[in-house]
């Protein structure tokens, strides 16, 4: 493996970062994978953190964003994924602030009355038993689940 200078892990960490946004546990692994050492790590991400190429705030805040819209996951997954990647918390807070409720509830909205119509059981009480476990899965709360999952009527079981 090669041996990098330290103002070479600079730049090569300044342009991954420049990529896309990366949290500060992603950038240290990556450095000690190009073999810098724990002090050359530190010095490495007190200078992208300066030059801010490295914001754990603005990198929550653009992980919630594309996780619910996109990938259609539940404030529960979010916040877990974000603790895995030791983000502080006041940082995964004000990511969860970006969270337009209305868009969040119909993406959920969404999701279960797309399931709904592949989910099969003997009974509405086993299809709707399936949807709320399906949307909890995804890391949506049981109440937030709950306001859309009717276990009455089997046409259509969702508001």
């Amino acid at each position: 493996m090669k041996e990098y200078t330290e103002n070479e892990l600079k730049f090569k960490a300044e342009a991954y970062c420049s990529s896309a946004e990366h949290c500060s546990a992603e950038v240290e692994a990556k450095l000690q994978a190009w073999g810098a050492d724990a002090e050359v790590t530190e010095r490495i991400v007190a200078h992208l953190r300066k030059e801010r190429y490295l914001d754990d705030t603005r990198f929550c805040k653009a992980f919630v964003r594309d996780k619910y819209r996109f990938t259609r996951w539940g404030r529960m997954k979010i916040v877990q994924a974000l603790r895995m990647k030791h983000l502080p918390s006041d940082a995964i807070q004000a990511g969860l602030e970006e969270i337009d409720e209305e868009e969040y509830s119909n993406g959920l909205k969404e999701l279960l009355r797309q399931k709904a119509r592949s989910v099969t059981g003997k009974n509405e009480y086993e299809r709707s038993a399936k949807l709320i476990r399906f949307a909890v899965g995804r890391g949506f709360a049981m109440d937030e689940v709950m306001r859309f999952v009717k276990q009455t009527d089997s046409d259509d079981y969702l508001d």
